[in-house]
């Protein structure tokens, strides 16, 4: 008789996601000792130059996946704070060398760390979906981040100056936000213009965020609390070339 085969157990999510995070650093940081090694060793300025740059454009790239790494403790976090800092570390690593303006308009709203990190994924690919698809016909490219608390529930606002159409059939990133919004228990509607296309991902608050967010609104100067309407995005980019900090290099 032949010998039954036994299959080890399957991994856990969990288990799979360190393994690919700590992958993805390890090749990040061998190239990384790689183009370093080679800027070191050769004696023409302008290729050191060039490539001391694409050393600084990667370490740009690990700070943006450092960010999007799961969260290791069950806690509440700020997640404007975190769409500041992604979309900071993802203007730095593309949008700066694309001539793509950032604006953010981002209320303090603390969620569970792990819903946060799924907000912040869906951030992600629905910039990233505006840096590959938007048909800007020469214009300088602006893409807004807006977040907000509307009741009991999270509206954030993926907005870019690009014109779209709604024949477009989805790509893989909009399924993935899509299933990032079901999994938040919310959902993700898209809208076209000619001169715009905007991705509005909606989902409810939990009721330990709902406290959480409660506290906030609570210790808000009164002249300070937003009104019940939505607020406008401010009128020149809060991200910009002249105003970009030094930039620290992320720990691999």
């Amino acid at each position: 008789m032949p010998h039954a085969i036994s299959h080890p157990p399957a991994l856990e999510g969990r288990t799979l996601l360190d393994e690919l995070n700590h992958r993805i650093k390890n090749e990040l940081a061998s190239v990384i000792n790689l183009v370093s090694f080679q800027a070191v060793r050769t004696d023409n300025a302008d290729a050191k130059e060039e490539l001391s740059n694409i050393v600084d454009l990667l370490y740009q790239h690990v700070e943006v996946h450092n960010i999007l790494t799961m969260p290791d403790r069950d806690a509440l976090v700020d997640a404007g704070d975190q769409l500041r800092k992604l979309g900071l570390a993802m203007w730095r690593s593309k949008l700066d060398r694309m001539n793509i303006h950032l604006l953010l308009s981002i209320d303090t709203l603390p969620l569970a760390s792990e819903r946060c990190w799924l907000l912040a994924l869906a951030v992600y690919e629905l910039m990233t979906n505006s840096v590959r698809h938007a048909c800007l016909d020469g214009r300088d490219g602006e893409i807004k981040i807006k977040l907000m608390l509307v009741g009991s529930w999270v509206n954030c606002r993926v907005t870019d100056n690009g014109s779209g159409s709604a024949r477009i059939k989805p790509g893989r990133g909009l399924r993935i936000v899509g299933d990032l919004a079901k999994s938040l228990g919310g959902r993700m509607v898209r809208t076209f213009g000619p001169t715009s296309t905007s991705f509005v991902l909606d989902f409810p608050l939990t009721q330990r965020e709902l406290h959480a967010n409660r506290a906030v609104v609570a210790r808000r100067p009164r002249t300070g609390r937003r009104s019940k309407a939505m607020p406008s995005l401010p009128s020149a980019p809060i991200v910009s070339e002249r105003a970009t900090p030094h930039t620290v290099r992320p720990q691999l």
